[in-house]
């Protein structure tokens, strides 16, 4: 049997490693505010660099449930700091603390079709409100805004008995979009889809009514492919993709 020349062998192995580069796929778990917007990232981090993403939407709470229970993801995207804290805290993440990548906004939205056309924060005093849509504050960040902001403006014990609580932010935003209730408190991002611009208007809750919402992530100590994570952070903090973040709904941390 003929050996194969030095080169040869080389060459080979450099193909099968550009193979398994391009074939390695990095496994991200994204907060549900995030779902508007990321796949389009995710596809030009693809086109970029050849590794290949898929995504999980959810609350950030049940995120973090799944990653403690061994879930295989890579990278972790928060709708705010402290639940990856708590994936650092059990000792599941490359990094000390979380990465802070946007900062979200929360908006009051409502259909065109409802009667509140001039819509304002003062359209929560309404007495024609009968349903407002949120998302759990227990579980998602988005929800707790809303919360710290129906307190802050002394609404909240008015309002529980006609809250709409959602799973997460994107669940609280179909709600509103569908009718099953008249506004909701969501996320800019969701506000800003073409299908929520078309189909109704929001205005901005005072950012000074709730807590910052600084969106953190962090790579996963056990990942096969920390590496692409890692890279993907570097890609989602370049001027371009910051640019287009905020475009959509989610302004830079600082």
């Amino acid at each position: 049997m003929r050996r194969l020349r030095p080169a040869l062998i080389l060459l080979l192995l450099a193909a099968f490693a550009l193979t398994a580069h391009a074939q390695q796929t990095l496994r991200v778990a994204a907060a549900a505010d995030l779902q508007p917007l990321l796949p389009s990232i995710l596809a030009q981090f693809t086109a970029q660099t050849g590794i290949r993403t898929s995504a999980s939407y959810k609350s950030s709470a049940v995120l973090t449930t799944s990653i403690l229970n061994g879930a295989p993801f890579d990278l972790f995207m928060a709708a705010d700091l402290s639940f990856p804290q708590k994936v650092i805290a059990a000792g599941l993440a490359a990094e000390s603390t979380p990465v802070a990548y946007a900062r979200g906004t929360l908006v009051l939205w409502t259909r065109n079709d409802t009667p509140f056309k001039q819509l304002s924060i003062n359209s929560l005093r309404d007495p024609a409100l009968k349903r407002l849509a949120i998302a759990n504050p227990q579980h998602a960040p988005y929800g707790r805004a809303a919360q710290n902001a129906l307190d802050h403006l002394g609404l909240y014990s008015t309002l529980k008995p006609k809250l709409v609580i959602a799973e997460n932010i994107a669940q609280a935003a179909q709600y509103a979009d569908s009718g099953n209730a008249q506004m909701g408190m969501i996320s800019l991002t969701s506000a800003l889809t073409l299908r929520m611009k078309a189909s109704g208007h929001y205005v901005l809750v005072p950012r000074h009514a709730y807590l910052p919402i600084l969106q953190g992530a962090v790579v996963l100590k056990n990942s096969r492919n920390a590496q692409a994570g890692e890279r993907f952070l570097q890609f989602l903090a370049s001027p371009t993709v910051a640019r287009e973040l905020e475009a959509r709904g989610l302004a830079p941390a600082r």
